[in-house]
């Protein structure tokens, strides 16, 4: 029996963390030898990685499903069909987790979904196909076809973050590529376009696994850590044990890169970071609108004075790269008001303004409200 999981990214240089956790979760099971991975690239022709999945001869095939791949995963899954019917089809992934039943009324070729988080839910799959069990009811957390029932079973509990193995142990696979890395699950905020919005508790990753880790990937003297983290700062005590570790151990080369609330920032942390050396790390800061009314209507927690003030500081210590988001198209914006955040924000001096168009995600609040 062999399993195979996919990934479509949207560059070479992106790797796909989702499948990398759920291949390693299962290994840590037993199960290393049954599931393999391949990753591709929305840039790769549809017929070389159809080719290049039905050479893996794999008996379930599972895609990582994404707002930028999922149109081309479908067609993928509709052409497999025919070339290897007996072959198990399964989604997984934020684009198919919220419309499950629907998704699997539309895509007859699709054994099952499955909904949320994914470690466990995907080694009870692996269990399921090697062993014979245990049986597709009784795996919490899918959407699956009984005949010409879609039977959708109870929802999966929150896995302990500390359980999920590294990922990364085979780096020499990673060369030129980003890493990315989770130290944290969840967000505190509740921002109606945003998916983590909907998961509100936060778990974080034991700090002394998350040090050893980071260690490694310091040795290996990968170019840049990308922190998943949806927030990485909402935790001051979580991001100043990790900020001082890797300046401790700085090997003068890898860069960091966080997405932070910048008003979140105290005046200790900022005294801390400017301490860092240039280029040790960058933050991706959304500010998404500067428009009162648009902040509420998404319900955004911002405090925008003080946001503006600790970019500011951040920018004059200039050894902290700083990437400030913009979002166009949400609620109660019109071309002026827009117009005056972008502004707003280009005053600030970021190094980088990054303009977004406003993706209505699906089960995001956004979506339920539209």
């Amino acid at each position: 029996m062999k399993l195979l999981l996919v990934a479509v990214n949207a560059k070479y240089i992106h790797s796909n963390l989702a499948v990398y956790c759920l291949r390693a979760y299962a290994g840590k099971h037993g199960f290393a030898d049954q599931v393999s991975l391949a990753e591709y690239t929305i840039n790769h022709s549809e017929e070389d990685i159809l080719r290049e999945i039905y050479k893996e001869k794999a008996d379930v095939i599972a895609f990582s499903c994404y707002i930028w791949n999922i149109e081309i995963i479908l067609r993928l899954i509709n052409e497999l069909k025919k070339v290897q019917p007996e072959a198990k089809l399964w989604l997984g992934g934020p684009e198919v987790s919220y419309d499950s039943e629907r998704r699997l009324k539309l895509t007859p070729g699709l054994e099952g979904i499955m909904i949320g988080e994914g470690e466990q839910t995907f080694l009870e799959l692996v269990q399921h196909y090697t062993l014979g069990e245990p049986a597709l009811k009784k795996i919490k957390g899918i959407a699956y076809r009984d005949n010409n029932l879609i039977r959708i079973t109870e929802e999966r509990e929150l896995l302990a973050l500390s359980d999920v193995p590294f990922p990364y142990v085979d780096i020499k696979n990673f060369k030129n590529r980003i890493i990315y890395y989770e130290s944290s699950r969840g967000c505190p905020f509740s921002c109606s376009y945003c998916l983590s919005s909907v998961e509100k508790r936060i778990r974080f990753r034991d700090l002394s696994l998350v040090k050893q880790e980071l260690l490694f990937l310091l040795e290996q003297q990968v170019p840049q850590v990308k922190f998943v983290d949806r927030t990485f700062n909402c935790n001051k005590e979580h991001a100043m044990a990790i900020w001082q570790f890797i300046k401790e151990n700085d090997n003068g080369i890898t860069n960091f890169h966080f997405e932070i609330s910048a008003d979140l920032l105290t005046d200790e942390e900022l005294s801390f970071l400017a301490t860092l050396r240039i280029a040790q790390v960058q933050f991706e800061i959304g500010v998404q609108s500067t428009n009162p009314d648009t902040v509420a209507a998404i319900r955004r927690r911002m405090d925008l004075k003080l946001l503006r003030k600790n970019v500011d500081r951040i920018r004059v210590a200039r050894n902290i790269h700083q990437h400030l988001d913009l979002i166009a198209g949400l609620p109660n914006e019109d071309y002026k008001t827009f117009e005056q955040s972008f502004h707003d924000v280009y005053e600030m001096k970021p190094d980088q303004l990054q303009l977004g168009f406003l993706k209505v995600l699906r089960g995001s609040p956004m979506e339920a409200e539209s």
